[in-house]
């Protein structure tokens, strides 16, 4: 449980994290490999390799991120094939409960993602969660990863705030590593990003399996349960 009262701002990654990671596991892993194949006249499975590679050479940079740039390098409608499969992107389990009881609180709820603004805005369309922050912020913005050293130092030319009475939800340990390392307090990992997909298991960070568990309101119960039989 999160110290709720010593928290005034409150950072959520989007995918993985508010959203099923799914969506995208299935879009890079399936759906642009088998688009790249039937463009370049080549079997799934050779495409599927030509492309990890190519992920491979930008991982953890902000062009890993970038429609852009894939559009560019795969020579594909990146943001077109997105479109034609919105119908997957899913709210992660009890995420809107917990952004209802934050939004009547005092503190100030961000997201905070790598997504690049056109896949943000097709989410947040889709979706309609962006309604509950106060700021929908995109890395590329500050033209750095929320990996890379300095991002969460610069993030304060656009949105103040104090590390030390912070918490930021991501599914990216890379991330998460990289926010401790510039101060930020508290840090929350998520169990299972991809719903299809296996828990995570690490002992860095607390790991959240279901946000009903860490929800404002169950931690009053829990303290007034506590008076009860002081």
């Amino acid at each position: 449980m999160p110290p709720w009262p010593a928290i005034d701002t409150i950072m959520f990654d989007m995918d993985g994290t508010l959203l099923d990671l799914h969506f995208d596991n299935f879009f890079w892993l399936k759906l642009v490999p088998k688009n790249y194949a039937n463009n370049f006249n080549i079997s799934e499975k050779e495409a599927a390799s030509i492309i990890l590679q190519k992920y491979k050479k930008v991982r953890g940079t902000l062009q890993w991120y970038c429609l852009d740039y894939w559009q560019s390098e795969l020579n594909l409608d990146i943001l077109h094939l997105k479109k034609q499969i919105k119908e997957k992107i899913a709210i992660r389990p009890n995420i809107e409960n917990l952004l209802s009881e934050l939004q009547l609180t005092n503190k100030r709820i961000l997201l905070i993602t790598n997504a690049h603004p056109a896949s943000l805005e097709i989410k947040m369309n889709h979706t309609g969660i962006s309604r509950f922050f106060h700021q929908c912020i995109s890395s590329h913005q500050l033209q750095l990863a929320k990996e890379n050293p300095g991002f969460w130092g610069q993030l304060q030319t656009i949105e103040p705030y104090d590390p030390q009475r912070t918490l930021l939800f991501d599914d990216s340990f890379s991330v998460l590593r990289q926010a401790q390392s510039e101060g930020i307090r508290y840090l929350y990992g998520i169990k299972k990003p991809d719903s299809k997909q296996p828990d995570l298991k690490h002992n860095e960070f607390p790991l959240v399996e279901d946000f009903e568990h860490i929800m404002p309101s169950c931690n009053e119960v829990s303290n007034a349960g506590d008076n009860d039989h002081g």
